[in-house]
């Protein structure tokens, strides 16, 4: 740098002044005006990543950040897969070529994959050149790869490429293994898949959402041992060498469906075949299973031939595929999946036999077919747009079950089952503040999952059987005809479904909006009923079993209240028209007819609500019980105790009404009777009362002219009902301590642990339980060895139930130990053995403190993700009556706050142990003077 060195200039110093402090107050300005703009970049990326977060719920592309859903723009054609599993290492290779329209500018497409390890990505245009890739980035929380491009993707045709590998081992979800004892060849390992809700992107990079659906070309390994074989959704269409010990089978390209509908399985399986009836053509059927049990599979085979023909008939739309695989697999989480053309099933819900199985087995076998077959319509070829709209799916087959499983066995009286088998629990689970709508949003795995439960499907169930009777049988028929018509192969929300109904039927009924009261609300109401002669006035209100619960009436549109199809049956007959209780009337009035001496709301029960009478109509109603129905009956004996529960009924009316047992002989009215009593029973043990044995006596009374009619020597012309009536019969006795039903109980286990005696298989669940009891050490430790060494599954969980019941804790507790062990207890039957063993009263505080103490290995073993993990909680706290076992559990929850799917049910739990609490606080003493006077009748 060059100086002037001429002499500086004279300069003025107020001016240098000013100069300086502007140049001052320039700079704080500066700094102030950074930290602002620094501010409110923050508030404003908060603000955006706020509103991200509560925005996730709309299917759309979010910058930066949830992949919750998947872009709706880039929809999948086809997969081709190469799936290469080694059964022995218990790991796979694979590759899959995804066919897929890109609708919008993109600059990167993301899609499915958990666990898996990618090994390469190509991404093809659609004339097979090279789309650059920038970097592929896997979101693990999302369950996602984001495969960013170097330029914008344009719409069109892509093919993505995608090398994987993944672990068969350790798992029951996705692509994994299974095993079996033969009695051949020692132990064996198979290959199977279980994809719903959102498993199929353990199995394979894919779109898994239901409303991308695309058609499958699927390519399987398989040893070329000749007993193995290869099954997806479709036929066979080629084998061929792959190496020295191995082949590659090639199935036929498939129609388009959903991810968690697709499935693969390796296995040295046989079948039993035959074929049905599919509008003029005869399609294969065939039943799966391991060589040992293939006699088993005789009736599942006859069963389904049934069903699957008269659910032809019933929607009048042929079945799609061309062939149908049903699958018994050793470990399997659910009971059954009904993968389209290869439906997959726990073993005890599709082996069966006469000899060892019993009349129980049997039903369970034919209804869970009958579910799982009437998926291939609905669920399969129409699919719930997202699973918001699950019951769709769900509540359908549960409900349509129960007409396939009549048209196969028309002596069952399935539609009377209907009531205690699906409808009953979940009256009592949706009397609670912790139940939820049927139509609930759901976004994440963990919240899908959660609503795989009573309510989507044995409330979605209850609803539609309404409906159908609202509306009539054959509109119902033909509306669903026509929805699987408009929407084959392709998804569908509630609505639609509710227009084809609406359109059949008429201005008559706004169907849309009745429907839309019981779907987009929990709970639902009781009408109560007051009488002037004969006009009975119908007002209505929430049902809720604390009738202290405080809610927000606001949280609905609807502001808790029904449009109510009110039916009614009298001396002289049922009424011929629904009479329409809308949501925004007051009340509705109802004449009884001329000439009726006694009327009846809600007939077979049919309508989802209760209804709640004077007293003297109630003594009116119980004088004439044996004028009504088995379904009359069935609901007059679940209701009224639920009723009195509530505090809006006296418990004498309940209990009067249970007197009408003595002379009862139909198995409906029997099975809800004795789950009340013995609910009573439960709970004056649970709280000690004096009076429990007592109440015992009264049970004994009420019992015995049935329990010495039907006895333990059964007959070979029994019914089917009669059978499960004396189950029910025998059950009651043997749990009141009647004294000849526990010494039977004993000497028939005493005879068995010798020589093996035979046992009717109907039998065989009371004699282990109620003959164990007092099992000494050596003959509990002689019971597990017969357990380990049997492999018929559903003799193994009658054996279990046995061992859980012993009167000993130290055996209680080596078997908490023994269960631990995966060779000895698999794991799908791990939370049946700790809720069989927490019914037992001393195995109740072991179970739960084992729980606690073991909750992480729990979560580490079945994933917080397992339902059936959660759902257990509220089982085995269900008898907890006391503020000290409340505490606990909320002690235990926010210890472990994060529930997975299970935080419904930890809710459940809490409220009903408040209710029990509530309940004894109440009801106790009520019950008790009312035992004292009649224990003897």
């Amino acid at each position: 740098m060059c100086y002037d060195k001429k002499k500086p200039r004279k300069t003025n110093k107020t001016v240098v002044c000013l100069i300086t402090f502007s140049v001052f107050l320039l700079i704080i300005c500066a700094c102030l005006l950074s930290v602002l703009v620094f501010v409110g970049k923050y508030i404003l990326y908060n603000a955006c990543d706020n509103y991200k977060k509560s925005f996730v719920v709309n299917r759309q592309v979010l910058p930066q950040k949830t992949y919750w859903r998947l872009p709706n723009d880039t929809e999948p054609v086809l997969y081709d897969i190469n799936l290469l599993p080694n059964l022995f290492s218990g790991l796979y290779k694979g590759s899959v070529n995804i066919t897929v329209n890109v609708n919008s500018y993109r600059s990167d497409i993301v899609l499915h994959s958990d666990g898996l390890v990618i090994s390469d990505v190509v991404l093809y245009t659609g004339d097979l050149k090279n789309f650059p890739i920038l970097n592929i980035k896997e979101k693990s929380e999302f369950q996602v790869i984001v495969i960013t491009t170097k330029r914008k993707i344009l719409p069109g045709l892509y093919y993505i490429f995608v090398k994987f590998e993944g672990r068969l081992f350790g798992k029951f979800k996705g692509f994994y293994r299974s095993h079996y004892k033969s009695s051949i060849n020692g132990d064996r390992q198979i290959a199977t898949s279980k994809f719903e809700p959102t498993y199929a992107r353990q199995a394979f990079p894919c779109f898994d959402e239901p409303n991308l659906k695309a058609k499958y070309k699927v390519h399987l390994l398989k040893p070329k041992n000749n007993s193995y074989i290869a099954l997806s959704n479709y036929p066979v269409a080629s084998t061929e060498d792959y190496d020295e010990e191995h082949e590659l089978v090639t199935f036929d390209e498939t129609v388009s469906m959903s991810t968690y509908l697709s499935c693969f399985i390796v296995s040295d399986f046989d079948h039993t075949k035959t074929t049905f009836d599919n509008n003029g053509t005869m399609i294969p059927l065939k039943v799966y299973a391991s060589p040992d049990n293939l006699y088993k599979t005789t009736y599942a085979a006859e069963i389904g031939k049934k069903v699957i023909e008269h659910y032809v008939n019933y929607f009048d739309i042929p079945y799609p595929l061309p062939k149908l695989d049903l699958v018994a697999i050793p470990d399997f989480v659910s009971g059954a999946m009904e993968h389209w053309g290869l439906v997959t099933f726990r073993e005890t819900a599709l082996l069966y036999t006469n000899t060892t199985h019993s009349t129980a087995n049997k039903q369970r076998v034919a209804t869970v077919i009958a579910h799982e077959l009437a998926h291939s319509w609905f669920g399969n070829l129409v699919t719930m747009n997202w699973w918001n709209d699950l019951w769709l799916n769900e509540g359908f087959a549960s409900y349509i079950e129960y007409k396939g499983a009549l048209a196969a066995e028309p002596t069952w009286g399935m539609m009377e089952q209907f009531i205690i088998s699906e409808m009953h629990s979940v009256l009592s689970l949706d009397a609670t503040l912790s139940s939820h709508p049927i139509v609930q949003t759901v976004l994440t795995p963990d919240q899908i999952t959660a609503i795989f439960d009573s309510i989507s499907y044995n409330k979605g169930a209850s609803i539609l059987r309404m409906l159908e009777a609202t509306v009539g049988e054959k509109i119902f028929q033909r509306g669903v005809k026509n929805y699987l018509n408009r929407h084959a192969y392709g998804n569908a929300v509630t609505k639609d479904l509710i227009e084809e109904l609406q359109i059949l039927y008429g201005n008559k009924l706004d169907v849309a909006e009745m429907l839309e009261t019981f779907t987009v609300q929990m709970g639902y109401p009781i009408l109560n009923v007051t009488v002037s002669g004969d006009i009975y006035t119908l007002t209505q209100k929430r049902f809720l079993i604390d009738p202290n619960a405080t809610y927000n009436l606001n949280e609905t549109k609807y502001r808790y209240k029904w449009s109510v199809p009110v039916t009614y049956v009298t001396d002289m007959g049922k009424s011929t028209e629904p009479i329409l209780f809308k949501y925004n009337d007051d009340y509705i009035t109802i004449k009884k007819p001329t000439g009726a001496t006694w009327i009846k709301f809600n007939y077979d029960q049919i309508g989802y609500y209760r209804v709640n009478y004077p007293l003297s109509e109630w003594d009116n109603i119980i004088k004439n019980y044996d004028s009504l129905s088995k379904g009359d009956k069935t609901h007059l004996l679940e209701e009224t105790f639920k009723i009195a529960e509530a505090g809006l009924l006296s418990y004498k009316v309940p209990l009067e009404l249970s007197k009408k047992l003595k002379n009862e002989r139909d198995y409906t009215p029997w099975s809800a009777g004795s789950n009340n009593l013995l609910s009573i029973l439960n709970r004056l043990g649970s709280t000690k009362s004096e009076q429990e044995s007592s109440f015992k006596d009264y049970l004994i009374n009420i019992v015995t002219p049935a329990y010495k009619e039907f006895t333990w020597t059964e007959n070979e012309n029994d019914s089917h009902l009669n059978k499960l009536t004396r189950t029910v019969v025998i059950s009651l006795a043997c749990k009141a301590g009647y004294k000849d039903c526990l010494e039977q109980a004993e000497k028939k286990f005493d005879t068995w642990m010798k020589d093996r005696q035979f046992i009717s298989p109907d039998l065989k669940s009371f004699v282990y339980i109620y003959g164990s009891t007092k099992a000494s050490v050596e003959t509990w430790n002689a019971l597990l060895q017969i357990y380990q060494d049997e492999n018929d599954a559903s003799e193994k969980l009658k054996i279990m139930a046995g061992l859980c019941n012993v009167e000993n804790v130290d055996l209680l507790k080596k078997l908490l130990e023994v269960t631990k062990n995966e060779s000895i207890v698999r794991s799908q039957d791990y939370f049946d053995v700790l809720q069989t063993m927490s019914s037992n009263p001393i195995g109740t505080d072991l179970v739960w403190d084992f729980v606690r103490s073991n909750w992480q290995y729990l979560a580490d073993r079945f994933t917080l993700n397992n339902r059936y993990l959660g759902s257990m909680i509220p089982t085995i706290t269900s008898s907890f009556s006391t503020e000290e076992k409340l505490k606990e559990m909320e002690e235990f929850f926010e210890k472990y706050p994060n529930a997975g799917a299970g935080e419904a049910n930890r809710k459940t739990a809490l409220e009903n142990v408040k209710n029990n609490i509530r309940w004894a606080a109440n009801y106790k003493e009520i019950i008790e003077d009312w035992i004292i006077n009649n224990k003897t009748i």
